[in-house]
Formats: structure tokens, sequence, C-alpha cells
């Protein structure tokens, strides 16, 4: 970068609050918890204009790969390359790495032109939550010290180690397990977020949801999900409706395949 341009620096708690401000201008709902949930377990970078956090970008290792989001670049500094600036700095800190991420409307035609290539469609559902009718399969909460049996399983099902993901949701939200899968409910945003959600079946799947919908009962619940057409008639049924959502991008090889779990349920969109 030039002298004239805003300097880009390594994203550090200092600057949490200077990026919700970016992305509350953005329409986003992150609260400044939400924020500091990923950069927990990323490194990235922020450009600055004075003292003003005016862009940014988060890069998440999870071993053999990486995960890029939380890309924001301010009203004041669009249209000087700021983005791309932000996107050769997370490319430096993932390294050889393969590299997903999920992409905005606005967003996806960089990416694209950096190589990525679209691998599917995220659907966010959200809604004020009804309680399931019926009865619920068999789900409970995990005890403390369920981490390491939730890793395992989310390693089968995304072919990645995103054991310190695993803890940080551990300690901040409610682990659900059923007898074949998992799932955490926790505080996002306006509301609560289900996510992620690791299931061998769609049977299970829908134990997990109902059992979350019956703990969230009258709270705007949010899932993004890689499966809107499977689960999109029971998550309708429990007031929670389409409401946007975005194209998962990759560039480099993928995981290993899933083995005998699939992701039913992203942890956000930020993370995977």
């Amino acid at each position: 970068m030039s002298a004239a341009e805003p300097p880009l620096v390594a994203f550090a708690p200092g600057h949490l609050e200077g990026a919700l401000r970016l992305s509350q201008e953005a329409g986003w709902p992150h609260r400044l918890d939400d924020w500091a949930l990923v950069a927990a377990v990323s490194q990235g970078v922020a450009v600055l204009d004075g003292d003003r956090v005016a862009a940014t970008g988060l890069c998440t290792l999870y071993g053999e790969h990486a995960r890029f989001s939380m890309v924001l670049v301010g009203k004041s500094l669009r249209g000087r390359g700021i983005g791309r600036q932000v996107m050769a700095a997370l490319a430096d800190l993932a390294g050889n790495r393969s590299v997903s991420l999920v992409a905005t409307a606005d967003g996806r035609p960089l990416y694209e032109r950096l190589g990525f290539r679209p691998t599917g469609a995220i659907v966010q559902y959200q809604g004020l939550v009804r309680s399931p009718t019926g009865t619920v399969g068999s789900v409970r909460v995990a005890e403390p010290g369920a981490t390491d049996a939730i890793a395992a399983i989310d390693r089968r099902a995304t072919g990645m180690d995103r054991s310190a993901l695993m803890r940080c949701l551990a300690d901040r939200g409610t682990v659900l397990l059923a007898e074949g899968g998992f799932a955490v409910l926790r505080d996002f945003g306006r509301g609560r977020v289900l996510g992620p959600l690791i299931a061998r079946d769609e049977s299970t799947a829908g134990s997990l949801i109902a059992a979350a919908a019956r703990q969230s009962e009258g709270q705007l619940l949010r899932i993004d999900t890689p499966c809107g057409a499977r689960l999109g008639p029971q998550l309708e049924t429990l007031g929670l409706s389409p409401a946007g959502g975005g194209t998962a991008m990759r560039k480099g090889l993928p995981p290993a395949a899933p083995d005998g779990f699939s992701i039913y349920a992203l942890a956000s969109q930020a993370l995977g």
C-alpha cells in the first residue's frame, strides 16, 4: 500500500467495537459477542481510516483447510480495491490450504475473479419459533466435557479439524445430543441460532430441531442450512421461513467425504 492509502493491520480485540459498527452499517445482525466468537478462533486484518475501522476480514484455520469470513468494506473505501487487498491478506494467512466461504450477492463477483467456485446454496430460515406438537425424539442436554465427542462427530461430517471451534461453541451455548448426532443452540443477533447441526439422518436432525424449538419457544430462532429443500417443511411448521442466504464457494480441493454424518445446519455462515 502507498503512504496515501489507509493502513492494513492485524485484527486485534481493540478492533471489535469498530468492526461491530461496520457490520451494523451493512445491516448485519451481529452483536459484539458474535464478532468476538469468530475472532476468538480466527486471525484476520482490519483496514483503518484514521482511528476508524473501515474494512475487515477474518480467516479461521481448520487443519488443512481455511474459512474466510467477515469481509466488509465501509462505504467510504469502496471502489478502491480494498476488498481485493483484504482477500490477498487472508490468502497469506491461509497459506496453501483450501478455502471456503459463503458469498453474498455483492461479494460473489470478486470471489469468482479470485478463483472461488460455487458449491451450493445456503438458505437462512428464521422466525419466532413455535414449540412442536407431539413427541420429540430422544434428545438430551450434554454434560460438561462433551467437546471431544462432538468434535469427533463434526470431523466425520466436515472432514476438517474444528476442535477449537467446538470448544468455543460448547462454552457459549447448549449442546443437544441425540443417538446419531448433535446440535448447538446459542444466542446470536436478535435471538438464537441453531448450529452446527450434525446428524446421521434426517430423522435425527428433525429431533434435534424439535428439541431446540421447544427450548426456544417464542424467541427469534435462526438456522443456516445447506438442506433447505429437505428441512424446509419442518422448519416452516415451527414458524421459520426463508430469509435470505448465500452461495457456498470454495477454492482448492474439498475436505474428505463425509463418513456417516451430514451437515444439516452451519455453526454460522461465517464459521461454516
